[in-house]
């Protein structure tokens, strides 16, 4: 029989293409004149199967810019098939690359076709020839009810803004008109090792402490970003005021005084992914810690609770589903090694995560210490419109509001602590600072004269850990934001984080900490090898790129520019919040437009590499290869897709300390999980890359 396919090739190079696990005219976030299309027709037998006359036409393709295909069958039947990343793949070779593919049909379909494409009437499931491997329509449909239901009836949402009018003047949004969408998620969980999980809760407090002595080592703070704050003007501005505040540069040490002696909280969320080395089983290995606005904690937490609820409720219906994802990760066997230290044995199945109990309660020790350290017995109050408050700093148009009114919601129920959201262009306007006392007053209005203050007890940053959320600049005058964060830091409020936690979170410390000997410098107790330790066995390779670069910094570099090893690394740059990281070819050819590469025989490559100072602010990371699992992905209320995936885990930890360094409170706090389709490089839920879900613990 006659058949035919048309290939999608980019035509830009837009970091959306990293989205793309569907076929492009499907894909809603993906606008078609990103590509190209070439229609191709074969002849083969009746009896070829559709899988194999698809793979024929993969074959016959250029594979290494192939995005997607959209295969037309006379019946008519279409398949799409999705090719695997290049980047992916141990090897950088343009040899025809396994492809994962998904057929469809109308009364059978996991995913209902949208688009109007004449060729693509009658669309039916390939994937139920694999055992287990599909849910079939009735239960995908009970599972998307539930879901939807249960988001709606327990805040498991984003927020869609409305366009603001033209005589809208409120850049936070607060007063525009809203609506409400299911966040975006898997529908089940993934499979993911007990031991494991039961390794990362016991990294937390370690992690905790580690952050906490980074941040009042200044020598070493400056030492190792000295190249990136060269070349990186927001990671330099961050340091240029650490020295001033924290070391008591250039304006003195009275500049920073209150800040000195406050308390510091760190809400941190440590994120890993699994990755196997040779035949052994999958161990935990470290993304990237985050010191500033470590969010989800509360739509995690409500996931879990979902999952936990459909794999019980519909346990017979799913048990083909999870026990594939289960055996993707575990083999044929299950993991009963639970470590003995952290005091339970998990049991199997979605566990929950405390984080919406266990945040707050680190909120509240950070407030009560300053009421206890700061606010006099006079002045304290029943009022919550005069009581002191925890200032939660936010960007203006945010969407994931649910997520921190969940944390603002249970400070108020558990504790009775007020919260108050601004901007920091907001801040700059309403928030002034006692030079002599250090205390920080928001002016709330409400009164005669406009003029009922609260005190800051708490300032907790959502926002400011990206130079986007400083678009007045930097200078010293007019640079409203950077006047805020300055003004925050100096006061005697609790941060969360002060700036030196937050630089603690740079990439570039991530890379410095795996050098042999820099974490035992922060553990110099007696019993100090043992923690140190247990954080190297999360280490990844990490690579410097900077002036510091040494031998095994440059034989990363150069395998990469000479031995097709891009696909075996990531280059990051020292910023949070997803979408800014560089894989594959791109990876590639940003080294060599920055490196300087001449003829030197005395190099086992034959070649001499000079890395340019602007690489200063990345680094080299090596790419880790967790598990693929199958997942069914919800993204707007409606399913995304269904395919391979695979999973990154964040831990939460909460620690307060005093200004002297006592540690008062170090605990684990909840976990989250985020999915996302195989071909898809960046991991940012916000930022639309990856969904959340959940561990179901094998």
């Amino acid at each position: 029989f006659a058949c035919s396919c048309s290939i999608f090739y980019p035509t830009t190079t837009s970091p959306q293409h990293q989205h793309i696990i569907q076929d492009p005219i499907k894909a809603p976030m993906i606008s078609r004149p990103h590509f190209q299309s070439k229609r191709h027709s074969i002849s083969l037998p009746a009896t070829t199967s559709l899988a194999h006359a698809a793979f024929v036409l993969l074959a016959a393709s250029s594979s290494s810019s192939l995005i997607a295909f959209s295969f037309i069958f006379p019946t008519p039947v279409a398949i799409t098939i999705k090719s695997v990343s290049a980047t992916t793949s141990s090897s950088s070779s343009s040899s025809t690359l396994p492809a994962f593919y998904t057929a469809r049909h109308g009364k059978s379909s996991c995913l209902q076709s949208k688009e109007n494409d004449d060729d693509n009437n009658n669309i039916m499931s390939v994937e139920k020839a694999v055992p287990g491997s599909v849910i079939d329509t009735q239960t995908l449909q009970h599972l998307v009810e539930y879901t939807t239901s249960f988001g709606a009836a327990n805040g498991l949402q984003v927020e869609v803004v409305a366009a603001p009018s033209a005589t809208t003047t409120d850049t936070t949004n607060e007063s525009n008109s809203k609506s409400y969408i299911t966040a975006p998620i898997s529908l089940l969980p993934q499979a993911y090792p007990k031991s494991q999980f039961a390794h990362a809760k016991l990294l937390a407090a370690p992690f905790n402490t580690l952050v906490d002595r980074i941040s009042r080592d200044g020598t070493f703070l400056k030492e190792t970003l000295k190249d990136v704050r060269d070349v990186d003007v927001y990671t330099g501005k961050l340091l240029d005021l650490y020295e001033e505040i924290y070391l008591g540069e250039n304006k003195g040490m009275e500049w920073g005084k209150h800040a000195r002696n406050a308390d510091r909280l760190g809400i941190l969320r440590s994120d890993y992914m699994l990755h196997q080395e040779g035949g052994e089983s999958y161990s935990l290995k470290q993304v990237e810690l985050n010191t500033i606005a470590s969010s989800f904690a509360g739509l995690a937490s409500t996931v879990a609770r979902l999952h936990g609820f459909l794999t019980k409720r519909m346990e017979g219906e799913l048990t083909q589903f999870l026990g594939e994802n289960e055996r993707a990760v575990m083999g044929d066997g299950t993991d009963t090694i639970d470590d003995s230290s952290s005091g339970e044995v998990l049991e199997r199945g979605v566990p929950e995560s405390p984080a919406m109990k266990r945040l707050p309660a680190a909120m509240a020790v950070a407030y009560s210490r300053y009421c206890q350290r700061v606010v006099t017995d006079s002045e304290e109050s029943s009022s919550s419109a005069t009581q002191p408050i925890v200032l939660f700093v936010v960007q203006p148009n945010e969407t994931n509001t649910v997520d921190q009114r969940l944390l603002e919601f249970a400070l108020w129920d558990n504790h009775k602590i007020p919260v108050v959201r601004m901007s920091l262009a907001e801040i700059h306007d309403r928030v002034t600072l006692d030079e002599t006392t250090g205390r920080l007053t928001f002016n709330g209005g409400g009164s005669d004269d406009g003029s009922v203050k609260q005190e800051v007890a708490v300032v907790y940053f959502r926002a400011g850990y990206a130079p986007t959320d400083y678009p007045s600049g930097y200078d010293a005058k007019e640079g409203v934001e950077w006047l805020a964060r300055e003004r925050l830091e100096r006061g005697s409020a609790t941060k969360c984080p002060n700036l030196g936690y937050h630089l603690a979170g740079t990439k570039k410390v991530q890379q410095e900490l795996a050098r042999m000997g820099v974490v035992e410098h922060f553990f110099p107790e007696a019993n100090g090898d043992e923690a140190a330790a247990r954080i190297r066995t999360a280490f990844a390779g990490l690579y410097s790129l900077g002036a510091d670069a040494n031998e095994q910094d440059m034989k990363a570099v150069k395998e990469v520019l000479f031995r097709e090893g891009d696909g075996r690394y990531v280059l990051k740059p020292q910023r949070e919040g997803g979408g800014y990281n560089f894989y594959g070819k791109e990876l590639s050819d940003k080294l060599k437009a920055n490196c300087t590469i001449t003829e030197d025989e005395g190099q086992e490559s034959g070649k001499k590499v000079e890395l340019s100072p602007t690489l200063s602010e990345f680094i080299l990371m090596e790419r880790l290869f967790p598990p693929q699992q199958r997942a069914i992905l919800l993204r707007n209320g409606q399913v995304e897709g269904t395919g391979m995936t695979i999973s990154e885990l964040g831990c939460f930890g909460t620690i307060v300390a005093s200004g002297e360094g006592e540690v008062v409170h170090n605990e684990y706090a909840g976990f989250l999980l985020r999915t996302k389709f195989s071909g898809v490089d960046e991991g940012g839920v916000a930022s639309g890359f990856a969904t959340l879900s959940s561990p179901h613990l094998c």
